[in-house]
């Protein structure tokens, strides 16, 4: 409060933010007004009935019976070791969807089904964990898929521009599916690899920094089905600092899901 204005001139002390002053309100508006001029008259009750709290209809799917569900061996016993590192069975719900994924290409009615067979949970509570999350796919994807980070390091560095670069290579108008289901390319939010902006990631490894003809590239060996798709850009087969070429984690080799992806690097039997 400024010293400089006299004690008797300070109408906020006393009506701090002016409440008083405000105006009254105007008087409700009818219900044609409340729902809104556009709407018929003849349909603000049905407007009225979607914005009504009310009881859903039928009751949510059950927990399916084990007994009734065919679930492929290697499936079931992946979500089985997922669930032992949880003390709750319900916190396996994204390793269990990922395994799913891997198995389907997407996350499939039939396999959500496996998957809360094996899990003793309703497929709509996974469900609502895949549709809350962009990497679980709700519908089929193509063979490969092409992640292109837009976000603001990768967005400096022309991350649109390749973007655009692997649509094309695919023959995708934008983003999607190719047409004859190879490929997957669509632009997604920062993943944590500024450093080698812009960065893609293509069959859930990343790769960076790269160009429009990496893209063109990456398409063709993808198309191909190449396990060794540019490998110079590969983030996982980078030496650690300091390190000689292949001296990285090899826990990153040894994981199942990167067996046989990874060439062995010169020096190792």
């Amino acid at each position: 409060m400024s010293p400089l204005v006299p004690k008797g001139k300070r109408p906020w002390t006393t009506d701090p933010g002016h409440i008083h002053d405000v105006p009254e309100p105007p008087p409700m508006p009818d219900e044609q007004e409340r729902v809104g001029l556009e709407i018929p008259p003849d349909e603000i009750e049905a407007r009225q009935a979607a914005e009504e709290a009310r009881e859903p209809h039928g009751e949510p799917a059950p927990i399916p019976e084990p007994s009734a569900v065919q679930v492929p061996r290697a499936l079931a016993q992946e979500i089985r070791r997922a669930m032992k590192r949880y003390p709750q069975k319900r916190s396996a719900a994204m390793p269990a969807l990922w395994a799913v994924q891997r198995r389907y290409g997407w996350c499939s009615p039939e396999g959500i089904e496996q998957a809360a067979a094996v899990m003793g949970v309703t497929p709509g509570y996974l469900e609502g964990v895949a549709t809350f999350y962009d990497l679980f796919h709700m519908e089929p994807q193509g063979d490969h898929q092409v992640l292109v980070c837009t976000n603001i390091s990768c967005l400096l560095r022309g991350a649109y521009r390749l973007l655009e670069a692997f649509s094309e290579a695919a023959g995708i108008d934008g983003q999607g599916n190719s047409e004859d289901g190879k490929l997957f390319v669509e632009g997604f939010e920062c993943m944590g690899a500024c450093d080698i902006a812009p960065m893609a990631s293509i069959d859930e490894r990343y790769y960076g920094p790269l160009d429009e003809d990496d893209a063109v590239a990456a398409v063709e060996q993808l198309r191909k089905n190449s396990k060794d798709v540019l490998p110079e850009k590969r983030l996982q087969d980078r030496g650690a600092a300091g390190g000689p070429r292949g001296s990285g984690d090899k826990r990153l080799a040894r994981h199942p899901v990167n067996k046989g992806s990874r060439p062995t690097p010169k020096g190792e039997s």
